[in-house]
């Protein structure tokens, strides 16, 4: 199994712990540019990263991340870029509601419609909550089938801010999992504080339980949030079941 990291914030002391990591991996590196994320990936050499995910990410004023909600130029002046790299798309409500974009959500939806389906993406997508809702979820362009899309769906089932039961959590991963296959990756969290600052810590023994039942299902690839709080104790936990 592929255990990936996203980095929310690379600065130099998160992106020292990957001196830590010495199997095959997978960073998803976030930055307000493109420019800048080649300068943050310029600087880093370990012969384990097999590939580095630029994650376009927009200032809290702009909705920070990528969405119908989002402010328009921002999302035109990302969506411009030449881009050579694979893109992650954190779809999420914004962080800043500015209700004057509302008039642009359908031109923003189709905006971003159109990205993904012309460019090698991976959508960051809330955790599954029924098929009514998942429907409600796609038309708000939050959620994207990758048989439509050709996307790569990433599933965040962050434990330590949702008490997920382990049978929901079975059987979603038995049901994304034979839906799209390779198409399907989870990811687990959160091992150091997001941008919400307020984030639960998971606990070493809930992921080991996550781990164990994304090996059981099969899955492909497990993203872990984030880097910067890996430890030796995480460690030991994730060299049980990746690649090296």
């Amino acid at each position: 199994m592929l255990i990936s990291f996203f980095e929310e914030f690379p600065t130099k002391r998160n992106l020292n712990k990957i001196k830590l990591i010495n199997f095959k991996t997978k960073l998803y590196i976030a930055a307000k540019s493109y420019k800048e994320f080649n300068k943050v990936i310029s600087k880093i050499k370990n012969k384990n990263i097999l590939e580095f995910i630029y994650w376009p990410i927009l200032s809290i004023k702009e909705g920070y991340w990528i969405s119908p909600f989002a402010d328009r130029k921002a999302l035109l002046r990302i969506f411009n870029e030449q881009i050579d790299h694979s893109i992650m798309i954190d779809a999420e409500i914004p962080i800043h509601k500015n209700l004057n974009q509302i008039i642009n959500f359908y031109k923003n939806k189709i905006l971003i419609n159109k990205f993904i389906k012309n460019h090698n993406v991976y959508t960051a997508e809330y955790y599954p909550k029924g098929f009514l809702k998942e429907k409600i979820f796609s038309f708000l362009g939050l959620n994207f089938d990758p048989k439509k899309y050709n996307n790569k769906v990433i599933k965040m089932f962050y434990h330590s801010m949702h008490d997920f039961k382990e049978r929901f959590i079975r059987k979603h991963l038995k049901y994304y999992s034979n839906k799209y296959k390779n198409k399907f990756l989870i990811a687990y969290g959160v091992i150091a504080k997001g941008i919400g600052g307020n984030e639960p810590i998971l606990s070493l023994k809930q992921l080991d339980k996550d781990l164990s039942l994304a090996k059981e299902y099969n899955i492909k690839e497990v993203v872990i949030f984030r880097l910067g709080g890996l430890n030796k104790k995480y460690l030991n936990i994730i060299k049980k079941y990746v690649q090296i």
